[in-house]
């Protein structure tokens, strides 16, 4: 089943019920306001076809603030441009069939290339062809109005809505600037969430990949600080440090090593002493002393020399 639903795509259920109440509740919040406001401006025949393009992006306001694909830039150029092709690509070209793929194909292209992919960008292009005569009759007055008038409405929501819950900070950018400002009084700069390396290599990182990753650089942070704590509280017990045995760190790259622990003073409650030598890795060749809490916090694992590779015991 697990090889099934990686196949499919199913990720795990990470979030609780309050965030998926609050992101159905802001979605609701969205439409019924865009509903309200701009109904009398649409005919009949046009007005749930532009609904539509925007109940896909309250689903990405409001069930993924965070994500790239939601930002404002995002949600304002990615319907604006759009809107600008399909108006275009509907004056200049009269084969249904043909006008509206190459809106929709057109719209993906230059939102790409503007840095402001917004998957409902696709369909607000494609609801200028195919929207009907009254929708045509507005010529690039599509642009403004609905499209970029249902964008700000419902981008006003996603910001109040978001902003009365502490951990659905919409959008980042902005709550990320206060806390710069606040933090440019204080003698110790803000500290960083990576130690081994920065900002700058996740984004030459994501770089290299060559597709699209819905995720920032300091969402990939947040991920990598939360994973280094939860792999800091898997250590090797006290009981468990034996003279002779050898012990890594589990780090990469240069910060790597392996200690061999040459004499113990046992004590309770870890404060007998280790004396231990690193036998590879970074510091090779130098002893140390420690406390035997302090060397089960740096030791991740036991390993053994097979050949020339060490291995974890298992």
């Amino acid at each position: 089943m697990k090889a099934i639903a990686r196949v499919l795509g199913i990720d795990a259920d990470t979030t609780g019920h309050m965030e998926k109440l609050i992101s159905g509740v802001g979605g609701f919040l969205g439409i019924i306001c865009i509903m309200w406001l701009t109904a009398p401006l649409a005919d009949a025949q046009g007005f749930p076809l532009i609904i539509a393009s925007m109940g896909a992006s309250a689903v990405l306001l409001f069930a993924a603030p965070h994500g790239k694909l939601s930002q404002p830039w995002n949600l304002l150029a990615g319907h604006g441009v759009s809107a600008v092709i399909g108006v275009f690509v509907a004056q200049q070209v009269e084969p249904l069939l043909l006008a509206g793929s190459l809106a929709v194909g057109g719209a993906i292209t230059v939102m790409y290339y503007l840095r402001a992919t917004h998957p409902p960008g696709g369909a607000t292009a494609l609801v200028a062809v195919i929207g009907g005569e009254s929708i045509r009759e507005l010529g690039y007055l599509y642009v403004l109005t609905p499209i970029l008038i249902n964008a700000v409405i419902i981008l006003a929501v996603a910001v109040l809505v978001n902003a009365a819950f502490h951990w659905r900070r919409y959008p980042p950018g902005l709550y990320q600037l206060f806390e710069r400002k606040s933090e440019a009084g204080r003698d110790v700069p803000p500290a960083s969430d990576l130690e081994e390396f920065d900002l700058a290599d996740l984004d030459y990182a994501l770089g290299r990949i060559g597709s699209y990753i819905d995720v920032s650089e300091d969402d990939l942070a947040t991920i990598y600080r939360l994973a280094r704590e939860h792999a800091d509280t898997r250590h090797v017990p006290l009981d468990s440090i034996r003279v002779g045995s050898y012990y890594s760190n589990g780090d990469y790259g240069h910060h790597w090593s392996v200690r061999q622990v040459v004499d113990t003073d046992e004590r309770p409650g870890g404060e007998g002493l280790v004396i231990y030598k690193t036998v590879a890795g970074r510091d090779r060749r130098q002893s140390g002393t420690c406390t035997r809490d302090e060397f089960a916090r740096w030791a991740k694992y036991e390993v053994f020399l097979n050949e020339n590779s060490w291995q974890r015991v298992t």
